[in-house]
């Protein structure tokens, strides 16, 4: 089944109380959930953590849901701003973080495995903003009018979003320059 047919019955039942009811619903959105406050993580146990709170959220508000977006889309806009305020919290507890590599190295055919942690590496690197707006575009598949309405920005700064978002991420991915000798020429190899 699809996520999002069959929500309403579930949904009505949920807001009564009925347990059976808000487990199904969690089966059916808690790995999109997951996957978005990992991505905006950048850790596992920190995207536990944010989903957890997520769903805490999603119990506690399901009284005022409204049905005015389809309810993955409020779903996803609390795990959004779960993820939002915990890295707020998060920024403002620790005094130092640990820096990241200033580039990775490139291999000619790197394997899946060692992408997924480029790409990770990359995403952490870039700005919250273009981050949030290439997830939940890119990775997410929604809109630029369903981010819009997600961060409360217009549309057309999503797009700007996007288009820097995948610059920085072109420039973080591009292969390593060859090294260069003590007077900055690079180096020969014959």
């Amino acid at each position: 089944m699809e996520p999002g047919s069959g929500d309403q019955e579930l949904i009505a039942r949920a807001r009564q109380g009925d347990l059976e009811a808000i487990h199904a619903l969690y089966r059916r959105h808690a790995p999109r959930v997951y996957a978005i406050v990992r991505r905006l993580a950048g850790d596992d146990a920190l995207a536990d953590d944010w989903a957890q709170e997520t769903w805490l959220r999603v119990v506690r508000a399901l009284p005022s849901f409204r049905g005015e977006a389809r309810f993955s889309t409020w779903i996803h806009r609390i795990a959004v701003n779960c993820a939002l305020h915990g890295k707020r919290w998060r920024k403002r507890r620790e005094s130092s973080e640990l820096p990241l590599p200033a580039a990775l190295p490139a291999e000619a055919t790197p394997d899946a495995g060692l992408l997924r942690i480029r790409l990770e590496r990359a995403l952490d690197r870039i700005p919250e903003g273009m981050r949030r707006v290439i997830v939940l575009h890119d990775v997410e598949g929604y809109t630029h009018e369903e981010i819009g309405e997600m961060l409360g920005i217009s549309p057309g700064t999503s797009k700007s979003q996007l288009f820097k978002a995948r610059a920085r991420m072109r420039e973080l991915l591009r292969p390593a320059r060859e090294p260069v000798n003590g007077e900055g020429a690079p180096v020969c190899h014959t």
